[in-house]
């Protein structure tokens, strides 16, 4: 352990000589009422930035915010933005070449998550974060270094990791929102919905870029027919609109929000900030958002319940591609969804294939069925239900086809819902179609069996796992395109599903054949419940600093879509 004043005399003795002198830093200061590490050293100014962590024994956090796991969650996201409001104030742009100055944690959006910078203990709390190393061209600049490690990051521990220094009224807000979430979204099984949306929340962001509510939104009236009331923790009735289980349309004028409503219930598998708007949209943690994926890879997935024998291809139980096509994509975007666990589909007929979703009468009547391979959506969406306890939500607004195969219909009319359901059966019944029936034999599909060393994570003899945004993935020579995977939310997520790839490379290659697409990722997600993120690091990726985690739902569409994975059936 060097003493703490040590930082200073190093500082001293490099300024002004290369970059590569900061190396020395590397190590452990004591600054009395915390300890820094610093564990990586960047090579150059214009390099990633540094690795620094600070631990604090006595951060006097009383224990019963952190006493189960849904409850350290919250708290340590809040933590986090704490900590990045302490930057916030006191570190005002870059100060030098490249990534000079720059000092960061990986906060979060509107969504709270498990995230891998904070981690507090009776023992520690624990901050990671990064720091970029100021220089002037790529001289060290041992001032400005000295400015922020001895006095700029005092000042925001002092102010983001000490319980006595931040508002407990806050505090307790941001965890018991949270745990209200989380109680909501255990109850929705046991009353039979899919959702549950409550009255007064804001759904409109502020813009297409921004997921911040949109000031001075109408908020949101659930219809009185299908109100309910959920419990939260301390026994408190929330009343707000449930979707039920089994077939839900929501219908609608253009611009009255119907997609604005699928979008908080898809993304509404995440709990989210108090005073969000959102925070109170609750949505069963297995619902996945389906659409059409033009060009992306298919790997040896039984699509045979919706596309069977097309020209050229045959038999569709193992059916691969490079390049799917709309309606493909989504047929099989829809088993890999059910593959990983799913029991509830959302979709969006804007994003959705329109032959896949829809064959109507009339056009039944000029292409034979004998020319046509594509089985419609709408002749297997009841089947789903009774049969595999899927349900699903679907945003239509220009076909009244599936009103004959809808429990619910909910109608959008200036951002507010209405029920519509006895008036979509009065329609069904008064203006009957005669189109038939097309899925040929029950719904089924094969179960595949991943082959791990088919996952390759180096690029030559280098370890190559990172995020380039939150819509590609790196993983060694290849990207990853999840730009239609949208629940997806940040960075870091996609950052630690590339370590799960990695790791799922690493620790299966030698188990038997048998082991399924869930098995895998049952084990994987059992291994982050017991160990944390940190389970995810790769070897000399101690302590990582920028993981968010992701849902199992997301690490399997990105092996999916990985263009050198192989799978048995």
């Amino acid at each position: 352990m060097k003493i703490g004043e040590e930082i200073i005399s190093i500082l001293n003795r490099i300024d002004g000589r290369g970059y590569k002198a900061y190396l020395d830093l590397k190590g452990s200061y004591d600054f009395n009422y915390f300890t820094l590490f610093i564990d990586h050293v960047q090579r150059d100014p214009f390099a990633s930035p540094s690795l620094l962590r600070v631990e604090i024994p006595d951060h006097s956090f009383p224990r019963e915010l952190y006493q189960n796991k849904t409850r350290k969650i919250a708290l340590e996201d809040y933590i986090s933005r704490a900590f990045a409001e302490g930057i916030e104030k006191r570190v005002k742009g870059r100060k030098g070449s490249g990534k000079s100055g720059i000092l960061r944690i990986d906060q979060g959006r509107q969504e709270v998550m498990e995230r891998s910078c904070v981690n507090i203990s009776p023992r520690v709390l624990e901050i990671r974060f990064e720091l970029g190393l100021p220089a002037r061209g790529r001289r060290i600049m041992g001032s400005e270094a000295q400015k922020l490690l001895t006095r700029v990051l005092p000042e925001i521990v002092s102010c983001s990791c000490f319980y006595g220094n931040l508002p407990a009224r806050e505090i307790a807000r941001h965890v018991q929102g949270y745990e209200d979430a989380e109680h909501i979204r255990q109850q929705l099984v046991k009353e039979g919905l899919v959702a549950f949306i409550a009255t007064g929340s804001i759904l409109p962001r502020e813009s297409g870029i921004s997921p911040k509510p949109l000031p001075r939104a109408v908020a949101f009236r659930s219809p009185d027919t299908i109100t309910v009331s959920l419990e939260t923790t301390d026994g408190n009735l929330v009343q707000g609109m449930g979707i039920p289980e089994g077939v839900t349309l929501i219908v609608g004028g253009g611009y009255h929000g119907k997609s604005t409503l699928l979008q908080a219930v898809e993304l509404g598998v995440y709990n989210h900030l108090p005073g969000d708007g959102r925070e109170l949209v609750i949505t069963r943690e297995d619902a996945v958002k389906i659409r059409a994926e033009d060009g992306r890879r298919i790997e040896k997935v039984d699509v045979s319940s919706f596309i069977h024998h097309p020209p050229g291809v045959g038999d569709t139980s193992d059916f691969s591609t490079e390049n799917a096509s709309g309606s493909t994509s989504q047929a099989a975007n829809i088993i890999e969804a059910l593959e990983a666990g799913s029991k509830l589909l959302l979709f969006d007929e804007d994003t959705s294939a329109t032959n896949f979703m829809i064959r109507d009468e009339r056009m039944q009547r000029l292409v034979n069925k004998d020319k046509e391979p594509i089985t419609p959506f709408i002749d297997r969406v009841g089947e789903l239900y009774h049969d595999q306890g899927v349900s699903t939500v679907l945003v239509m607004g220009g076909s009244g086809d599936y009103f004959q195969e809808a429990d619910t219909v909910i109608m959008m009319d200036h951002y507010q819902p209405r029920d519509v359901t006895r008036d979509a059966r009065n329609i069904a019944r008064e203006m009957p179609i005669n189109r038939k029936a097309e899925a040929p034999g029950k719904f089924h599909y094969q179960k595949r069996h991943p082959r791990p060393e088919s996952i390759q994570p180096y690029k030559g003899q280098r370890l190559k796992l990172d995020s380039r945004g939150i819509s590609t993935l790196m993983i060694g020579a290849l990207m990853v395109d999840l730009s239609s995977v949208e629940q997806l939310v940040e960075s870091s997520q996609t950052r630690a599903i590339s370590y799960a790839l990695y790791q799922l490379a690493r620790n299966y290659p030698h188990k038997n054949s048998s082991v399924t697409v869930k098995n895998v990722l049952d084990d994987l997600d059992e291994e982050i419940n017991r160990n944390g993120l940190d389970y995810l690091a790769p070897p000399g990726r101690k302590n990582p600093h920028n993981l968010a985690r992701p849902r199992q739902y997301e690490i399997a569409a990105a092996l999916n879509r990985l263009r050198s994975c192989k799978m048995n059936i």
